[in-house]
């Protein structure tokens, strides 16, 4: 894990130039920056990504997946890879960089993969809730057919 930088926006290859940039470039008043590069594990899944501390598994950070807006491999440091997202509190964003000897676009592709089956998921959601609005509709149509025989039969069998 190289650190984490406050950003301006929140998307592009020039934003994680400009964080790398930053990291490099040592600043006093700086103190969310890592002093040096330390270990991590990366826990990515559909409700976002964790970032845990190596030696004693305490998360450092976690982004929720809707709140990460850019993901992408440095192209001028093929090793260092990173992603953006939006503070959820407070209206800024901060890129998160990783150095990987030989993972980053693996890991890259697999944050990108879960972005795409949770876009799923939620597609297959939304789908469900439409069968599910046409199924309370149909009901509802048939309970006021069904109430308006059993009016009908009432009336017949009174006229009787």
């Amino acid at each position: 894990f190289l650190g984490r930088v406050e950003v301006v926006r929140h998307n592009g290859l020039n934003i994680l130039e400009e964080a790398a940039q930053s990291l490099k470039t040592p600043d006093p008043y700086a103190s969310e920056k890592a002093a040096k590069k330390s270990k991590v594990h990366l826990f990515v899944s559909l409700s976002g990504i964790d970032i845990l501390e190596n030696k004693t598994k305490f998360l450092l950070y976690t982004c929720p997946l809707p709140t990460i807006s850019f993901c992408a491999v440095l192209p001028s440091s093929p090793k260092v890879f990173g992603f953006v997202a939006k503070h959820p509190a407070v209206d800024m964003y901060h890129c998160y960089l990783f150095k990987s000897e030989t993972l980053s676009y693996v890991l890259v592709s697999a944050i990108g993969d879960v972005f795409r089956a949770a876009k799923k998921e939620e597609s297959v959601r939304g789908s469900r809730d439409l069968i599910v609005e046409a199924l309370r509709h149909k009901n509802k149509m048939l309970q006021k057919e069904n109430s308006e025989l059993k009016r009908r039969l009432a009336d017949q069998n009174n006229q009787q």
